[in-house]
């Protein structure tokens, strides 16, 4: 399924807003040995304590780096495939096969992702059904739930029943 010391996923956050989303996504990465990417500029300090609180004590297990930015991250994982989340997508997330290594990027909380990164490859962009009434969902509910798409389709976690 996938080598030990390589992350099972990559999460992507292109200059998030809000920490407390930050550090609940971190956890979920901890939780599937994902690895977390901060594309900056961020909304908050690295050291907020926001963060760190909603990281709670799993932060010092969290495998994360922050980057300056989206093509930097591109040229840190060259020939993944980067999955792009959108309201904006045709594509609904259940309609893809996700891969060990995958790339998941996730935009703003007040922006989402540039035009420009969504126009690179139209058929990357993925995203949740709802109802029109709703503008937008929680991103790190968002990413809780498209990380545990991926892991269903994985079988699961390595020695995890």
């Amino acid at each position: 399924m996938n080598d030990s010391t390589e992350p099972l996923l990559h999460v992507a956050l292109y200059q998030p807003d809000i920490p407390q989303n930050t550090g609940n996504i971190g956890r979920t990465c901890v939780a599937v040995r994902a690895k977390l990417w901060l594309i900056r500029p961020l909304g908050f300090r690295l050291d907020d304590r926001y963060l760190k609180r909603a990281g709670m004590d799993y932060w010092q297990h969290l495998d994360w780096q922050a980057v300056e930015s989206y093509q930097e991250l591109v040229e840190h994982l060259p020939n993944r495939r980067i999955w792009c989340l959108t309201k904006t997508a045709k594509r609904l997330a259940w309609d893809v096969e996700f891969s060990p290594g995958d790339v998941l990027l996730f935009g703003s909380e007040s922006r989402g992702l540039p035009a420009s990164i969504l126009r690179e490859d139209n058929t990357r962009n993925l995203r949740l059904p709802m109802y029109e009434e709703v503008r937008s969902l929680n991103l790190a509910s968002t990413a809780n739930t498209i990380v545990y798409e991926a892991v269903r389709q994985f079988g699961g976690l390595p020695g995890v029943d």
